[in-house]
C-alpha cells in the first residue's frame, strides 16, 4: 500500500487547541453548568410534587431545555479532545486540556445529581405531567427513566463527592491502562528487519498470512504484557473495587444491574440470548477444530485463531476498500452510499497505524457540526475493510439521528442498540463479495473473515463476560493478583473455546488490553456486543424479505434508538427478544456459514 492511510481532519469544528475558539466553548460549558446550578437551587427546587402540573412540566422543560445545549457542546468539545489523544497518547497540550476538560465535567455531573434526584420526586405524577408537551414532553422517554433510575442515587452530598473523587480514582486508573497500553512498543523481526512495533501493530499481525510471524508475534506479545501485568492488574482492581462501592451505597442487587439497565433490556433477554449463545459452543468448537485441522493441528494455538485460510491474496489500498464500499452500500440506497462517499471525501477517517494511536476501531459522533468521525488501524485486509463499513454504520446512525433533529438526550443509545446500522452496513458488504466469488478458496477465505468476526463476538465476548462477572464478585472479597486475573480469564476461555483452543496456546493476557474492562461507568462492555449482532442479523433476514420498503422503518428505527426500551423497539418489526428462538434463529445464520466452512 504505497498511499498513507489518511488522517482525520476536524478543522471544521475548531481549528486548533490552541484556539480562542476552543478555549471560549470551554468557558461556555464550565458557565453554563453554573448557571443551570444557581436555576437548579433557585428555581427548580422550589418546585415539588404539589405544585400543579403546569408548573412542574414548565420546570422540567427548563431543565432539559438547558441541559442539550451544554451537551451539545460538551459532546462535540469532548470528541475533539479526543481526535489528538487517540491517535497521539504523547500530545502534551491534548494531555493538558483533557484534564482541564474533566474538571468542567465534573461540575455539569455535579448538577445533574441533583436534577436526577430532583426529577425522581415527580415519579408518580410524570405522565399527566409530560402529557402537556412543551419539551418535557418531547423528552417522555429519557425523563422517565432518568426518574426510575433516581432510586438508585445516594444522598446528593454522596453523589457529588463521588464524581469528584474520580478523577482520582477510577478515571485516573482507565486513563493510565489506556497510557501504558498505547505506549508500549516491541523491537519484531518483520520482512528481514528488526522493527519498532506499537501493540496494536503487534496484535494485528494474528492475522499474517506466514504461521512463523503469527507465532512470533504471539510469544512477543505475551511476553510485553508480562512486563505490564503488575501496573494493569492495579488499573483492574482501583476500577472495579470502585464500581463494586458504588453499587453497595447505591443498592444495586450486583454488578449487572446497572449494565442491563443501561442497555435497556432485562435480565429474562439476557438469559434468552446466553442461553442460546451457549447452545451454539459446539458449533462453534467445530469451526475451530476443522480450521486447526487445516494447520495439521488438533485445537488452535490463539497465534492460529485470526489466522487467514484459503486464498488471502485479497488485500487493499485505503482507495479500493473505499470504492467497494461505496459500490455495496449503493445496493442498500443511494443515502446510505452518499453519506459514506461524504466521510471519505471531508476526511472524517483516521486510517493510519501509528506509534501513540490506540488500537482497534470506534466511530464517535461530533453534534454540533451534525458529523462523525471514524478511528481505525487499517493494514489492506478484507477485515479491516469490513471495520470501516462497520464504523460508517455508526457514522450513519448518527447522521439519522440529526438528520430527524433529534436533541442530546433523545440521541442517548444504549450499547444494545448501537450496533443496529453497523451489523447492517457490515453485512451488506460482505455478502456482496461473499456473492461475487465463484473460487472455493476465496470462498473460504471470506467465511473465514466472517468466522473469525462472528466466533468473537458469540464465543469470546462470553468468555469477558464470565471474566468479569467473577472478577467482580472476587473483588468483593480482596484484591485479585495479576496472576489471579490470568487464571480467570484462562477459565473463562476453557469454558468458551473448550476444545477448539490449545490449552497449552490459549491468551490469558486478554484482560490487560482490552479498554472495555476498564470503564468504571460501562461495566460488562461485552454481552450487547452479542445482542447487536444477532439483532442486526435478524434484521438483515426482514430487509431481504421486504427489499426496499424495509428502508423508510429501518430509518425511523435509528432515529429513535434514544427514545424506548430494546423490547419495544424490536416488537415494531414483529421480534420478541425476550424468546430464546429469535437468537437461535439468528445463530443459525453463522451456524450455516459453518457448516459450508467445513465443507470446503
Amino acid at each position: 500500500m504505497p498511499k498513507t492511510p489518511p488522517h482525520w481532519d476536524l478543522s471544521n469544528v475548531y481549528t486548533s487547541l490552541g484556539s480562542a475558539e476552543l478555549a471560549a466553548d470551554i468557558a461556555w460549558v464550565k458557565d453554563a453548568s453554573a448557571e443551570l446550578k444557581r436555576v437548579y437551587d433557585e428555581e427548580l427546587k422550589k418546585v415539588t410534587p404539589g405544585s400543579p402540573n403546569e408548573e412542574i412540566n414548565l420546570a422540567i422543560s427548563t431543565g432539559v431545555d438547558k441541559l442539550n445545549a451544554i451537551l451539545l457542546k460538551a459532546i462535540t468539545i469532548g470528541a475533539y479532545i479526543q481526535s489528538f489523544l487517540t491517535t497521539d497518547s504523547y500530545n502534551k497540550e491534548a494531555l493538558q486540556i483533557d484534564s482541564k476538560f474533566d474538571q468542567v465535567i465534573v461540575g455539569l455531573q455535579k448538577v445533574n445529581v441533583g436534577l436526577e434526584a430532583w426529577l425522581g420526586t415527580f415519579k408518580d405524577k410524570l405522565p399527566e405531567v409530560l402529557a402537556l408537551g412543551n419539551s418535557a414532553g418531547e423528552h417522555t422517554f429519557p425523563v422517565t427513566e432518568i426518574a426510575e433510575q433516581s432510586q438508585y442515587l445516594m444522598s446528593e452530598k454522596e453523589e457529588v463527592l463521588a464524581t469528584e473523587l474520580s478523577l482520582s480514582g477510577a478515571n485516573a486508573w482507565s486513563k493510565l491502562q489506556g497510557t501504558v497500553t498505547s505506549q508500549k512498543s516491541v523491537d519484531f523481526d518483520l520482512d528481514g528487519e528488526i522493527q519498532s512495533l506499537p501493540m496494536p501493530a503487534l496484535i494485528n499481525l494474528h492475522g499474517h498470512p506466514d504461521e512463523n510471524v503469527r507465532r512470533r508475534a504471539y510469544e512477543a506479545e505475551m511476553a510485553a504484557w508480562e512486563e505490564l501485568k503488575e501496573p494493569l492488574a492495579a488499573c483492574m482492581n482501583g476500577i472495579k473495587g470502585w464500581v463494586n462501592t458504588l453499587n453497595d451505597h447505591r443498592d444495586r442487587v450486583d454488578a449487572l444491574a446497572e449494565p442491563l439497565d443501561q442497555a435497556r433490556i432485562d435480565r429474562e433477554t439476557l438469559e434468552a440470548m446466553m442461553e442460546a449463545m451457549e447452545e451454539s459452543f459446539p458449533t462453534f468448537r467445530r469451526y475451530f477444530k476443522a480450521k486447526a485441522a487445516r494447520f495439521g493441528q488438533e485445537a488452535l494455538p490463539w497465534w492460529n485463531l485470526f489466522a487467514p485460510v484459503g486464498k488471502s491474496e485479497m488485500t487493499f489500498s485505503f482507495d479500493e476498500a473505499r470504492e467497494f464500499i461505496l459500490k455495496n452500500f449503493g445496493t442498500f440506497s443511494d443515502e446510505l452510499r452518499d453519506f459514506a462517499k461524504g466521510a471519505f471525501d471531508k476526511n472524517w477517517i483516521d486510517a493510519e497505524q501509528r506509534s501513540g494511536k490506540r488500537g482497534g476501531a470506534f466511530c464517535m459522533p461530533v453534534p454540533a457540526v451534525k458529523e462523525s468521525r471514524v478511528l481505525c488501524n487499517f493494514d489492506g485486509t478484507l477485515d479491516q475493510v469490513m471495520t470501516i463499513a462497520h464504523e460508517l454504520g455508526h457514522g450513519y446512525h448518527n447522521f439519522n439521528m440529526f438528520q430527524a433533529d433529534k436533541t442530546m438526550l433523545q440521541q442517548q443509545t444504549p450499547m444494545t442498540m448501537a450496533e443496529t446500522a453497523s451489523i447492517m452496513c457490515e453485512t451488506i458488504v460482505f455478502n456482496a463479495i461473499l456473492e461475487s466469488v465463484t473460487d472455493p478458496d476465496e470462498e473460504l477465505a471470506l467465511l473465514e473473515t466472517a468466522l473469525i468476526g462472528d466466533s468473537q463476538v458469540i464465543v469470546d465476548i462470553y468468555s469477558r463476560f464470565l471474566f468479569e462477572k467473577e472478577v467482580f464478585e472476587r473483588r468483593e472479597k480482596a484484591e485479585l493478583s495479576a496472576d489471579e486475573l490470568c487464571e480467570i480469564m484462562d477459565k473463562a476461555q476453557e469454558a468458551t473455546y473448550g476444545e477448539g483452543l490449545d490449552p497449552d496456546f490459549r491468551h490469558n493476557y486478554m484482560w490487560t488490553w482490552k479498554p472495555h474492562y476498564y470503564s468504571a461507568g460501562l461495566s460488562f462492555y461485552n454481552f450487547p456486543y452479542a445482542f447487536g449482532m444477532l439483532f442486526g442479523i435478524g434484521l438483515y433476514a426482514i430487509y431481504k424479505e421486504r427489499g426496499a420498503d424495509f428502508v423508510p422503518d429501518y430509518k425511523k428505527l435509528l432515529s429513535s434508538t434514544g427514545e424506548a426500551p430494546a423490547a419495544e423497539l424490536a416488537a415494531r418489526f414483529g421480534i420478541d427478544i425476550r424468546d430464546k428462538k429469535f437468537w437461535a434463529d439468528s445463530l443459525a445464520v453463522i451456524a450455516k456459514r459453518i457448516d459450508r466452512y467445513c465443507e470446503l
